[in-house]
C-alpha cells in the first residue's frame, strides 16, 4: 500500500498528515479542535480533504483519546469529547470515500515508535506516555495487542495506591495520579510550599507563589539545579519506574519506551526512572533487564502510527 493519512486529535488542534511507507511525513495540515463532538468530526474530514488534495491516498488512520472497540470503528467513550458509542469510522468513511481505521491515540503512538522510532529491532515493546495523564501501548510478538474488547493498555488507571488520590476516571489511587505531568506539578507545589528556600529559582519563574508553578517552570528550574524542581522529577520517576517493574512482571518486554511531554526532559527524568525500575524489579539481580528508552518521534508518533495502522488494514 502506498500513501496513507494519519490524524491526531489533540486537545487544542487536530493534525492530519500524509505518511509514506517509511514513516516519513510528506505534508501536514492542522485545524483547531472544535468544542463539540460533531464539530470534531467535521474538522477531521476537512483536514483529511485538505491534506489529500495533492496526493493519491489509500486509507486514513485516526488516533482518538478514548476507548475504541475491537473492530477499530466505534469510539466507546472519550473523556474530553462527548463521544459515547460514536460510529466514527462509518461517519468519516461516508464523507471522505476512503477506508478508515480508528485507534486509541496512545496505541497509535506506541505503534509509531515501534515501527519507526525507538522500538525498531524489538519484537516485544511496552510504551508509556507521560503527558498530562499516563497512556500506553502493548506490542508483543510484533503485533499491537488491544485485548478482546479493544481497550487494553489503559495503564494510567491501574490502581497503585488503594484508596489513594481521586482520579478523573472516578477511581482512587490510579497510577497517573502519581506519574504524569499533573503529578509533577503537584509534587513541585507541595514541596515549594513546605520549603520555599529550596525553590528560589522555581518560584522566580512563575508569580512567586507555589500556586503559580507550571510544568514548564519545573523543567527549566530543574535544569538549573533547583532542589525542589529536581526532587519533583525524582518523585515522579520513582512512581514511573516502580510501575514499569510491575509491567515487566506482566509482559516481560525487551524494551520500555517512555514518551509524552514529561519525557522531553531526557535523562533528567529517564535516569531516575531507570534507577527506580532496577530497584523495584522482582528478581532483578538474577533476570535480564528490559531497556528503558526515550521515545524518538516526539509529537509525531501518534500521527505516524495512525497512518501506518491504516496501511496495515
Amino acid at each position: 500500500m502506498g500513501l496513507t493519512i494519519g490524524v491526531d486529535i489533540g486537545g487544542t488542534k487536530i493534525a492530519a498528515g500524509v505518511v509514506d511507507e517509511e514513516g516519513t511525513i510528506l505534508e501536514t495540515y492542522k485545524v483547531p479542535t472544535p468544542p463539540t463532538a460533531d464539530g470534531v468530526t467535521d474538522a477531521i474530514c476537512a483536514a483529511v480533504s485538505e491534506v489529500s488534495s495533492s496526493h493519491s491516498i489509500e486509507a486514513v488512520g485516526i488516533g482518538a483519546a478514548g476507548y475504541v472497540d475491537d473492530k477499530r470503528a466505534t469510539v466507546l467513550f472519550a473523556p474530553n469529547i462527548n463521544w459515547r458509542h460514536e460510529p466514527l469510522k462509518d461517519k468519516v468513511e461516508q464523507r471522505i470515500g476512503l477506508p478508515v481505521v480508528v485507534e486509541n491515540d496512545a496505541n497509535c503512538a506506541a505503534w509509531g515508535e515501534y515501527r519507526f522510532g525507538a522500538g525498531q529491532g524489538h519484537e516485544d515493546v511496552i510504551c508509556i506516555t507521560l503527558g498530562t495523564g499516563l497512556g500506553g501501548g502493548i506490542i508483543i510478538g510484533n503485533k499491537l495487542r488491544r485485548g478482546r474488547f479493544g481497550v487494553a493498555a489503559e495503564f494510567g488507571h491501574i490502581r497503585v495506591v488503594p484508596d489513594g488520590l481521586l482520579c478523573g476516571c472516578g477511581s482512587q489511587g490510579c497510577w497517573e495520579q502519581y506519574a504524569s505531568g499533573r503529578a509533577l506539578v503537584r509534587y513541585a507545589k507541595q514541596r515549594a510550599n513546605a520549603t520555599p528556600e529550596n525553590a528560589v529559582a522555581l518560584l522566580a519563574l512563575g508569580d512567586g507563589t507555589p500556586e503559580g508553578i507550571e510544568g514548564r517552570h519545573i523543567s527549566e528550574a530543574a535544569r538549573a539545579g533547583d532542589l525542589v524542581a529536581v526532587d519533583a522529577f525524582r518523585e515522579l520517576a520513582r512512581w514511573a519506574g516502580a510501575g514499569l517493574a510491575d509491567l515487566a512482571s506482566l509482559f516481560d518486554p525487551s524494551a520500555f519506551i517512555v514518551g509524552g511531554g514529561v519525557s522531553d526532559e531526557g535523562d533528567l527524568v529517564l535516569d531516575p526512572i531507570r534507577k527506580s525500575f532496577k530497584r523495584w524489579l522482582v528478581g532483578g539481580a538474577w533476570r535480564p533487564h528490559a531497556q528503558v528508552l526515550a521515545a524518538q518521534l516526539g509529537g509525531k508518533a501518534g500521527l505516524v502510527g495512525a497512518a501506518d495502522l491504516a496501511r496495515q488494514g
